[in-house]
């Protein structure tokens, strides 16, 4: 008997020590294009929610670095690119484990702490008190390489190629103008939308006929393989209430 009671005290030990010592969350990695800073901000929030077992890990950049980083087997779990161009060509590597699923088009504006962009519009970048205009880079920020079919479909390119500061990615594009490093930047709409830029300045939206679309979208990757917190977090993003707060923060229908 009192050997049966050891063992039951000592299951119930491990019971107890097991309830007091929860599981740690699971992680899911995600690689997410700088101009979703805000908007992921907040459907990782709404999703948390009511789904405090997984805990969602953000790292923002430029697309086409994470392109890079992903073909070179970096470690995450879903990719959100601000063009689709890159999760296309990572499906034809065989990088991806989903199919790429939309979530809406990005839009540029011109934005300014000091002046207003929708007196002047493109022109803005032509006043003599604007020397440093703010782009992301051409070479892998798909903002970047708008902002330059913009300026070209102007024909301005040329006559403010000497201003242009150069950012790696469109969340630092956006801190050069907000910042006073840049006297206007060219930047996401949906950051332009943030709390603390509508607070701190004034935008002019670009017409998206001036430049190819920003279409949008998002994959799960190989790594994320047997995760069930990738998986419900991309049905996540597919559901009303994440359509919501993309549509907030300026994400246009695709």
């Amino acid at each position: 008997m009192s050997r049966f009671l050891s063992i039951l005290y000592c299951c119930l030990g491990l019971t107890l020590l097991s309830a007091s010592h929860p599981r740690p969350p699971q992680e899911v990695l995600v690689a997410a294009a700088a101009d979703l800073k805000f908007a992921m901000d907040s459907l990782v929030k709404a999703f948390s929610a009511g789904s405090n077992d997984i805990s969602i890990k953000l790292v923002y950049g430029s697309s086409g670095n994470f392109y890079e980083q992903i073909n070179n087997d970096a470690p995450f779990d879903i990719f959100f690119s601000a063009d689709l161009g890159y999760p296309q060509k990572l499906e034809q590597q065989h990088k991806t484990l989903t199919p790429i699923k939309s979530y809406g088009t990005g839009q540029l504006v011109l934005w300014s702490k000091k002046l207003d962009p929708s007196k002047e519009e493109m022109n803005t970048l032509l006043l003599p008190s604007v020397t440093h205009i703010a782009i992301a880079n051409p070479a892998h920020a798909p903002y970047g390489q708008r902002a330059e079919e913009s300026l070209k479909h102007y024909q301005l390119y040329d006559k403010v190629r000497e201003k242009l500061v150069i950012g790696e990615n469109i969340s630092q594009t956006a801190q050069f103008a907000s910042t006073g490093a840049a006297d206007v930047g060219i930047i996401a709409l949906s950051l332009a939308l943030s709390p603390p830029l509508q607070k701190e300045g004034k935008y002019w939206l670009i017409p998206p006929s001036t430049h190819q679309p920003l279409k949008q979208g998002f994959v799960l990757l190989q790594h994320a393989k047997g995760s069930e917190g990738a998986k419900k977090f991309a049905a996540f993003i597919e559901s009303a209430r994440a359509k919501e707060i993309l549509k907030y923060f300026g994400f246009g229908d695709e």
